[in-house]
């Protein structure tokens, strides 16, 4: 490092030992507990940090309130503002409606309404939502424009000291919880505050816990950023784990991830989606996409993890209620139990009884519409089928050509199936 150039300076423990004082009143401890079924399931010891208990039902709360109680009273006389697509933005509001500081927050035009009530529930009369653009680098411009003409203190959702501290306290809290050895600590990585504070925490505790962030693998801007030695920002990404989909991480952050984190796994949607059907029908546990990321590396990890006393973070359980059938049917697919074909059925008396016949006794057809608008009996078929097991499909497909049944698959075309499904 040159002489000129100034040593960056990161939170430390004891900042993250002084925003727990901060916090002692305004936040939920919440438990750790062991989880006697992923237990048996992964032949290790898995605990649950559960952050969806948390007074916004996310861990976002902890952040935004340790930022803005670090602040000058002259600061927050001029108001706060944020670009949030959900958590950050209820913390925020949640923040300001406890410190009777006015806020302003840019959101997408996109986000789910159930989200915008929240923080506007959270906020009352003390914050002011604004939707704007269709995405979050949309809100977050406004966001800045704002912050310039009205000398607003922006809060940054994770690439911010105060923010970094807060998200800390999770760390803390798993620490002084475990009653055990901590071998592993599994978290969600978005921008990177939540990874970068429980890494500030827990790496000088307990040096040996190895620490995975796990990202949503159509949103793997940490792990990029890592192989290319330098943050990087994704051209595009699947904004389906909301909470964790981001396009760039956090400078701040990303230094402080590459020095302390032991690994990082990308996790596939579907798999995400998996686990939070999971998880509800299981364990009674309503966990946002990025709150199930955790629990869902755990399959990727079976192998070194047995054995092991591991804690996933449940980071969040903010999950509309709309979205089940988006994420039940992205389960279905990733799990290889849902199927999509083009079915060009000839044009005689029969044709579909024969396609019938080709079914398996427990395949089960879940769509049929017709891809013409007009004279549709003359045209191809889009047809779902749902299988009993990913094993049944071999059988299927094979029974299909030996029908000679004329058919394109569409699972394995990612632009044609995202204009017919």
């Amino acid at each position: 490092m040159k002489e000129t150039e100034e040593v960056p300076v990161f939170p430390q423990l004891d900042d993250i030992f002084h925003a727990a004082e901060r916090l002692r009143k305004v936040v939920v401890h919440t438990p750790l507990t062991h989880n006697p079924n992923l237990s048996e399931r992964f032949g290790a010891n898995i605990y649950l940090k559960r952050e969806d208990l948390q007074l916004v039902r996310s861990f976002k709360i902890r952040g935004a309130y340790n930022s803005m109680a670090k602040m000058p009273p002259e600061a927050l006389a001029k108001g706060v503002v944020c670009a949030s697509a959900g958590n950050h933005a209820q913390g925020l509001a949640y923040a300001c409606r406890s410190m009777g500081v006015k806020g302003t927050i840019f959101m997408p035009s996109t986000t789910p309404n159930q989200k915008v009530k929240q923080v506007k529930l959270f906020g009352k009369e003390e914050v002011e939502v604004v939707l704007t653009g269709d995405t979050y680098d949309d809100a977050y411009d406004a966001a800045r424009q704002f912050e310039k003409e009205h000398q607003a203190t922006f809060v940054h959702p994770f690439d911010d000291f105060g923010v970094i501290e807060g998200q800390g306290t999770v760390g803390l809290e798993i620490f002084k919880d475990a009653d055990f050895k901590i071998d592993y600590v599994l978290f969600s990585i978005g921008g990177g505050g939540l990874a970068s504070g429980i890494a500030t925490a827990i790496r000088p505790l307990s040096p040996h816990t190895r620490l995975i962030g796990v990202e949503p693998a159509g949103a793997a801007s940490m792990q990029a950023s890592l192989r290319q030695g330098e943050v990087v920002t994704l051209d595009d990404i699947d904004k389906f784990v909301d909470g964790a989909a981001v396009k760039r991480v956090g400078d701040m952050t990303y230094r402080i991830c590459r020095d302390n984190l032991d690994g990082i796994v990308p996790v596939p949607e579907g798999k995400v989606c998996t686990t939070i059907m999971q998880l509800y029908n299981e364990e009674a546990i309503v966990a946002e996409p990025a709150g199930a990321l955790s629990i869902a590396a755990l399959d990727f990890l079976k192998d070194e993890i047995r054995g092991k006393n591991v804690v996933c973070l449940v980071s969040g359980g903010n999950n509309d209620i709309t979205r089940m059938e988006e994420i039940k049917e992205r389960s279905l697919l990733y799990e290889g139990l849902k199927h999509y074909f083009i079915i060009r059925f000839p044009q005689r008396a029969g044709a579909f009884r024969e396609f019938l016949n080709v079914l398996g006794p427990t395949d089960d057809i879940t769509r049929f519409e017709y891809v013409k608008k007009t004279n549709r009996e003359q045209g191809p078929a889009i047809v779902g089928i749902e299988l009993k097991s990913r094993s049944d499909f071999a059988s299927l497909i094979q029974r299909m050509d030996n029908a000679k049944i004329t058919y394109e698959y569409l699972n394995d075309k990612p632009d044609l199936y995202g204009m017919l499904v």
